[in-house]
Order: C-alpha cells, then sequence, then structure tokens
C-alpha cells in the first residue's frame, strides 16, 4: 500500500453489495475501511427475493452463509395469474444446465463456498434437502437479517476495518482524481481517510452518483406498497406469484416459515396520499388476491401504518471514468424490482470487480485501474443486460393497460402454458443461469 494513503480500499456502504466487495479485496490482501452510517438492523421492503445466480456468486465469493440461520425460504419459481388462470415457471433442473461455478481469486477456504444446516434443520435450511433437489433454487429471506450475516462475514476479515458515520464528501487532488472520503462520525466530528481506490456501494439513493453521471437522474415509473402478511396461506408454497388482472402487478413470496411479503405496483410518478394509497389495496388489490390468502391481507391491511413504499427505479450504467472512484450495485444501475433482480446484479458486481481488480498490486496506477473498470463495464453486460430487460419489458407488459397490451400479455401467457423451452428459456435467463 502507497504510504501517501491510509487504506487500499474504502467502500461507502455496508447494505448488500459493501461487504461483499469488502470481504473480497480485504482476502485478496487488500487493507480496507467500509463506512456505513447506521450499523443497525435495517428493515426494507424490497432485497429480499434472490434468484440462483445471486447464490451462484455468494458460493463464488466465500459468502453462501449469509442465507444461514435467518429463517431463509427457498424458492424454486413462480406462479404467474392471470385472472383467473394461471401458469406454473419452476426453476431448470441441474442437469439441463451448465452449473460452472468459479471462485474470486483468492476469496474460497475452508469450505466458506459450502451451505450449512441451519441450527433449526427441520424450518430451515437442510443442505440434504437443497443438493437432492433436482432444481436449481433461489431464496428468500428478511432482508435486515440477511445484511446483518454479510456485515457479520466482512468484519470478521483481519483486514477489514469497520465505521459508522455519514460520508459527506469526496476528497480530491489537483487532478481531480478521488483520493478519499471525509466522515462525519455521531458526534459531529469531521475526519478525512484516504485510500487508493473508492468503492461507492451507497444503493438506490446514492449521494455520489452525481459524480460519474452528472445530470442524469434514476427514473421513477411506479411505486411498490409494501404489506407483510402472517401466516398467510398461498397458492403455491416455495414459488414468488405473480397476480395480474385490471391493476398494476402484485408479487407475492414468503420471506420464512411464518411472513409473506405482498409488493403491489402502483403506477405513478408520486405516491399520492395515504387515504388513497388504502382505498387503492382495499378496494383493487384485496378482490383480485387469491381467496385462501385474503384473511392474511385483510389482518394487515387492519393495522395502522399498514404499508411502506419505495420508487421504482431505472438507471442504466456508465463506465467508471473518474480516477480512484468506482460504481457498483445499485449506485451504478437499478431496474424494475418486479423480477428481483436487483441482489443478483450487485452480488455478481462485487464478485467480478474482485476478478478484474485481482492482479493490479499498484491501484495508483490509474491507467492499469482504467483499463480493468472499462472490462469490469463490459464483462457485467452478460448478466446485468439480461436481467435489466427483463425487468422494464415484463413490467411493462404485466402493467399494460391499453388494448395493444392486454392482447400481448395475453400471447406472452399462451406462451408460458406451451412449456418445455417457452418456461425454461425465459426462466433461466430470468434467474441469471443461461
Amino acid at each position: 500500500m502507497s504510504p501517501e494513503r491510509d487504506y487500499n480500499i474504502i467502500v461507502i456502504g455496508a447494505g448488500v453489495v459493501g461487504p461483499c466487495i469488502a470481504t473480497a479485496l480485504a482476502r485478496q490482501g487488500r487493507k480496507v475501511l467500509i463506512v456505513e452510517r447506521d450499523w443497525s438492523e435495517p428493515n426494507r421492503i424490497v432485497g429480499e427475493l434472490m434468484q440462483p445466480s445471486g447464490l451462484k456468486a455468494l458460493r463464488e465469493l466465500g459468502m453462501i452463509e449469509a442465507i444461514n440461520d435467518i429463517d431463509a425460504f427457498y424458492t424454486a419459481g413462480y406462479l404467474v395469474k392471470n385472472y383467473n388462470e394461471d401458469v406454473l415457471i419452476p426453476y431448470s433442473y441441474k442437469q439441463d444446465l451448465k452449473l460452472v461455478e468459479e471462485p474470486v481469486p483468492g476469496c474460497v477456504k475452508d469450505g466458506n463456498d459450502k451451505l450449512k444446516d441451519d441450527m433449526d434443520t427441520e424450518a430451515g435450511i437442510s443442505v440434504k434437502d437443497w443438493e437432492s433437489d433436482e432444481r436449481i433454487r433461489g431464496v428468500a429471506f428478511h432482508h435486515g437479517r440477511f445484511v446483518m450475516n454479510l456485515r457479520k462475514i466482512a468484519t470478521q476479515e483481519p483486514n477489514i476495518t469497520k465505521l459508522q458515520g455519514n460520508v459527506t464528501s469526496l476528497l480530491k487532488n489537483d487532478l481531480d482524481a478521488c483520493i478519499g472520503v471525509e466522515v462525519e462520525d455521531d458526534s459531529k466530528n469531521r475526519k478525512n481517510y484516504t485510500a487508493e481506490l473508492v468503492i461507492c456501494t451507497d444503493g438506490i439513493y446514492s449521494k455520489f452518483r452525481k459524480e460519474l453521471f452528472l445530470s442524469k437522474k434514476p427514473q421513477v415509473g411506479s411505486y411498490f406498497v409494501g404489506l407483510e402478511l402472517q401466516n398467510a396461506i398461498v397458492p403455491k408454497l416455495h414459488y414468488g406469484h405473480v397476480i395480474m388482472g385490471d391493476h398494476a402487478p402484485i408479487l407475492m413470496y414468503q420471506i420464512s416459515q411464518t411472513k409473506t411479503r405482498v409488493l403491489c405496483a402502483y403506477r405513478s410518478e408520486k405516491l399520492p396520499p395515504k387515504n388513497d394509497v388504502l382505498k387503492y389495496l382495499n378496494e383493487v388489490v384485496l378482490p383480485s388476491f387469491p381467496a385462501e390468502t385474503q384473511p392474511s391481507l385483510i389482518e394487515a391491511l387492519s393495522k395502522d401504518d399498514c404499508y411502506r413504499a419505495m420508487p421504482n427505479q431505472f438507471l442504466t450504467a456508465k463506465t467508471n471514468t473518474i480516477p480512484g472512484l468506482a460504481f457498483i450495485g445499485d449506485a451504478l444501475n437499478m431496474r424494475h424490482p418486479l423480477t428481483g433482480g436487483g441482489m443478483t446484479v450487485g452480488i455478481n458486481d462485487a464478485a467480478l470487480l474482485a476478478r478484474v481488480l485481482y492482479d493490479v498490486r499498484d491501484l495508483l496506477d490509474d491507467a492499469a485501474v482504467s483499463e480493468k473498470l472499462a472490462e469490469f463495464h463490459y464483462e457485467r453486460k452478460k448478466l446485468s443486460s439480461v436481467i435489466n430487460v427483463l425487468s422494464i419489458a415484463l413490467f411493462s407488459l404485466f402493467d399494460g393497460d391499453s388494448k395493444a397490451l392486454l392482447i400481448l400479455r395475453r400471447g406472452c401467457f399462451a406462451y408460458f402454458k406451451r412449456g418445455g423451452k417457452c418456461v425454461t428459456d425465459p426462466v433461466d435467463l430470468l434467474s441469471g443461469r443461461r
């Protein structure tokens, strides 16, 4: 490490992606500082459904144990309902896919790429059950518990220093290269920290995205209104449910043995007042719900603060071009969360960035780092572009209320009902495994 810098790497943000990239680079021998404004357990309504490709990336990072002992609930595919019809779209058979895992250099050791049995194998993860399944699996969980496991893995690394504080600004030198960050702690004291490379993983509300994108801002076309159901009876256990009708699409999936997440899309660039949202939930969403699940939804709607909302944002990626600074995950690129691709893309970003930087010995060599970041931008498209396009296309189709889009939706649904490759090819693209 250069004597001119405090650290090799500073990571801004300790959500899902930050601990992954920090852990990978620390295991490769880098000295890492990870800064997070709040290390307590987060509570969000998204970031709870992970596609099989996200699990593959966790294995390759040696961080798959992050899904252990958090009451995670495996997912086997999707049940898509269009009015009174439905079609089952399971994940593919393992034998039909090329399940080659390539460990990130320096990251996998002592079996940390192997899933472990949960302490409660009756209700939780059973390795025997997972390994004997002929099909690949995804997983759903409570977002906060998953993040806390990732943070635990990261902070156990001797090369990682964690810091609680708010990154107020980026430090620049005379050549406008990023050389570190200014951090304000809980006592409002400010201190500078320097590094050879600063990596922004501060998510959908990234404070520093404007450094790369200048005037470009994420597009908001709709919101997800999220509810949590208790002890819900769902039509198909272990399947994510996509419900379509004379309304924006609804996504429902279990995040534990007893809790089910419901995300109701709301067509608006700005969320209306609470009374309007409640009216929509009671008069539009509730009648369209499966009969067996309605009692749990009614119970959830009876609570004072029954829902929380988040904007569904879209942002195309841009090549990292600022010396000393890199963006990955949602700070760089966002897509509609209907298809559950955000964490999958973000964790794969972390694995890919660690791969391309592995053989760069001097991170102050701007030319070498710039070349690797360009490689990262190109290589990530193989996964991210597919998931991004699918998320926007499927939401536009499932959300469509014009005559033409409704005809296309019926055609898409009829295509799924043909089965065979009409199901396996789309779900393989969606899951990131093709």
